[in-house]
């Protein structure tokens, strides 16, 4: 006779295969320095900050500081503090109960709304690769004229990169997402230097607007920042990608790994807040108050930022988006697999998962190119964003109650005045998602009209 292990305490279920099983405690991190510690736990912030500046983030950040100069960067701030604080959550779900959060809710809840969550995810990370696909077909015209049909096919070899990657080692895809971080945001300190922004304005752009709730106009894309900014499938992927530290299976091993991993988190994320400051600062600095204020498309403030920077600043663009374009395509692949894995307990190979994932996107955004082109691609981008908003609350609440569960959580539960702030930026998540859902869906019938 079988006989199954027993639950654990405030789980319905004996602990589940590990995510990830291919890479999972492969990372040692030993008794060493502090340091060197830090730096052992130091990589999987990156991957979920590469979803802070994805290529969804940038037409928002464009379009906010070409119509407002640098008012919205409060936003970008805000944004960026929310994100920190989930994403610890996150990683501290994970390092604590040794589940993800798509493991954490196939065992909480009952198969029919597991089922539901895991196709609203599958949605979301399709809408995700979405714009992750688009955003590199249009670097790749940008940058070498690839006709975005063919620059959409291109991408469907990401594929294989992925797989050579985590098959040589995750610490090598960690590397990778580091480099290409810091190619964009060395392109966009360079950019920021072209465009000569006054020190002062930036600094008072921090500071909330007075005019922010009396300007519909401007609470729209401030709406847009915050909406997009927190991305449903890193709160998946940073709960899985923790585990691939072999750190001790103990109280005070779990104590110091939460410890780490949050301050990898927040380093990372702030590389994410200098991204996404850095487009809103360049577009304020160079279109604000000219004719080009309405402008929101990428291919469009490509084109003009060479005329108003100088030789370079178009190609140093471009260059940002194809890296934040590639780092994006390889977490979103990963995402896809967690989830999967997490939610169904299916264990494709991981070839064949991301390339379902990636038809799920290329096929659509492929099909708009070829017929609509560029300004089809460009409402393709905007609806996958509204996508990736409906979806957010359905990660977002569950990872807080299970945080602020004390049978689940133990002595690593949530404290009162976390577990407030924590329910506190998820309705105001989910508020700014409504809202901006309603008023996309207004603008997108009005225009269809």
């Amino acid at each position: 006779m079988h006989v199954h292990p027993p639950a654990e305490p405030g789980w319905r279920h004996a602990r589940l295969a590990p995510s990830l099983a291919e890479v999972y405690r492969t990372i040692p991190i030993g008794s060493a320095s502090r340091w060197r510690k830090m730096l052992a736990f130091a990589g999987p912030g990156y991957l979920v900050a590469v979803g802070y500046m994805d290529p969804g983030n940038w037409a928002t950040d464009l379009a906010g500081g070409a119509q407002f100069g640098y008012a919205l960067l409060s936003v970008i701030l805000m944004s960026n503090l929310m994100a920190v604080l989930l994403q610890g959550l996150s990683s501290k779900l994970g390092i604590v109960t040794g589940r993800d959060l798509a493991q954490a809710c196939r065992d909480h809840y009952s198969k029919p709304v597991s089922f539901m969550l895991w196709i609203l995810c599958e949605l979301a990370i399709a809408a995700c690769d979405l714009a992750e696909v688009i955003g590199t077909a249009i670097a790749l015209n940008l940058l070498f004229g690839i006709p975005l049909a063919w620059g959409i096919g291109i991408t469907a070899f990401d594929v294989l990169l992925v797989l050579y990657l985590q098959n040589k080692g995750f610490r090598l895809l960690e590397a990778l997402v580091i480099v290409l971080v810091g190619t964009a945001g060395v392109c966009f300190a360079l950019l920021i230097f072209m465009a000569k922004p006054p020190a002062a304005g930036v600094m008072f752009g921090f500071a909330p607007p007075k005019e922010l709730l009396n300007n519909p106009a401007m609470l729209y894309i401030a709406m847009g920042i915050l909406g997009a900014t927190v991305m449903p499938h890193n709160l998946y992927l940073h709960s899985s990608i923790v585990q691939t530290r072999k750190y001790e299976q103990n109280a005070s091993g779990k104590r110091e790994a939460v410890r780490y991993a949050f301050i990898d988190s927040t380093i990372a994320l702030s590389f994410a807040l200098f991204i996404n400051a850095a487009i809103l600062i360049i577009a304020a600095a160079t279109f604000h108050g000219t004719p080009h204020a309405n402008i929101a498309e990428i291919g469009d403030a490509y084109k003009l930022l060479t005329p108003l920077l100088g030789a370079g600043a178009s190609t140093m663009f471009a260059l940002a988006l194809l890296a934040s374009g590639q780092n994006s395509t390889l977490t979103g692949t990963l995402a896809g697999q967690i989830v999967m894995e997490g939610f169904l307990n299916i264990r494709l190979r991981p070839w064949l998962r991301r390339l379902i994932t990636r038809a799920i996107a290329i096929v659509p955004a492929a099909i708009v190119a070829i017929v609509y082109g560029e300004s089809g691609t460009a409402q393709l981008l905007v609806f996958s964003q509204v996508i990736l908003s409906m979806q957010l609350s359905f990660a977002v609440f569950p990872l807080v109650g299970f945080t602020s569960d004390k049978l689940k959580m133990g002595e690593f539960v949530n404290p009162l005045w976390l577990k407030l702030l924590a329910y506190l930026i998820a309705f105001v998540i989910a508020s700014l998602n409504i809202w901006l859902l309603v008023q996309t869906l207004a603008g997108l019938a009005g225009g269809g009209g």
